[in-house]
């Protein structure tokens, strides 16, 4: 059965990885696995940074010409070739979905959000056009997925009704993670020569972009965590690369001699990398859950995290990692200290990390979820 795919920030096959890349990608996946043939609908990236109305306006009438491309299109093919429903990847005022509640309601096919989200104060200003899009699409909405349940109150008043709203935990596929850490002893020698790190000491990690705004920030609460911790040895491992890369060092140069930057590496690669380090730290400001965090999770790596988002339905605090306030650097410090400290802790967290994530977070059960959604919607339009 096909199904018609959309992720209008950033599509499953962009050359630039992100995290909300990494779950496009799943999503397609866990529907794969789940025995559907997913047709990428459009690459259109309608993500707009700068609240510049006339790209907003311009955007919008770009989506409604490949809509109706994508329409005639459809209709040119038999019936046992169009896509059955319409499932778009993540939804916000900055990129709103021009071209999906379009499509499905001329074929008459069922139109699926994933994580959605609604700021009410984006109702104004320099997004406004955005903010609207997104409402009128989550009008449109058969059923909408949210992985962030922080997302749920804005969401829930935009559908026609709240029984349209459905969780769906953030997930992976764990068995890459599952054979990294069967590796760990290997691999830690390996990378201790990559990256010149000292295999004695504890290795921190982190993964994410580098770019302005909520990334930055993070890196800069992390600078100033880390500088406060130069008493005890460890070493930190940056994976990730961007625009906001000189600022990033900046922020890091308390410890720049403690820090390695790998830059950005392949999604494959990052199993491995993470089970050969002791604890990911990242401080998550507004963060909606945290696709690297979940992978470290994965490959039974405790955390230190701010308790943004969802950010807590993947770590269970005081079990898989700790939870601190949202930009405090100093508690930030602090739970790391104390995790550092006691190596018998890493190790309760480790495997009870990766436990949680097998039962909870697993690609398989996310396939089984979206086929029950899709296969509800479908047969109901039959």
């Amino acid at each position: 059965m096909r199904v018609a795919f959309y992720a209008p920030l950033k599509p499953p096959d962009h050359d630039v990885p992100s995290g909300d890349r990494r779950m496009a990608q799943l999503l397609t996946a866990a529907l794969r696995r789940g025995g559907y043939e997913v047709e990428l609908a459009s690459r259109l990236r309608s993500f707009d940074g700068a609240g510049d109305v006339a790209r907003q306006h311009r955007l919008g009438v770009l989506g409604k010409c490949l809509a109706r491309r994508f329409i005639a299109r459809m209709r040119d093919r038999p019936v046992s070739q169009r896509p059955r429903a319409w499932i778009t990847y993540h939804l916000y005022y900055k990129a709103p979905d021009w071209i999906g509640p379009r499509v499905a309601a001329q074929l008459g096919i069922p139109y699926v959000v994933v994580e959605p989200s609604v700021a009410a104060k984006r109702a104004y200003g320099p997004w406004a056009i955005g903010h609207a899009a997104v409402v009128a699409a989550l009008g449109h909405a058969d059923v909408a997925l949210a992985p962030n349940p922080a997302d749920r109150a804005g969401v829930e008043p935009c559908l026609r009704d709240p029984g349209r709203l459905h969780s769906l935990k953030p997930f992976l596929d764990i068995a890459p993670y599952e054979a990294a850490l069967r590796m760990r002893r290997m691999s830690r020698l390996a990378y201790s020569r990559r990256f010149v790190l000292p295999q004695g000491e504890p290795w921190l990690v982190t993964v994410a972009m580098m770019r302005p705004g909520d990334k930055l920030a993070s890196y800069r609460v992390l600078g100033e965590a880390l500088a406060r911790l130069r008493h005890r040895p460890w070493r930190l491992l940056v994976i990730g690369d961007g625009a906001a890369r000189k600022e990033v060092e900046a922020a890091l140069a308390p410890v720049a001699t403690r820090t390695v930057y790998a830059g950005a590496l392949p999604g494959e690669s990052l199993p491995p990398i993470l089970a050969a380090c002791d604890v990911f730290v990242w401080p998550a400001i507004n963060e909606a859950y945290g696709m690297a965090i979940l992978e470290a999770q994965a490959a039974g790596v405790p955390v230190v995290a701010g308790a943004a988002g969802g950010v807590s339905e993947i770590i269970a605090h005081d079990r898989t990692g700790l939870l601190t306030p949202i930009g405090d650097a100093g508690c930030f410090a602090g739970a790391l200290d104390r995790l550092l400290s006691d190596d018998e802790r890493r190790r309760t967290f480790s495997a009870t990390a990766l436990e949680k994530t097998v039962a909870a977070h697993d690609i398989s059960a996310a396939a089984s979820s979206l086929d029950r959604v899709l296969q509800a919607l479908i047969q109901g339009r039959a």
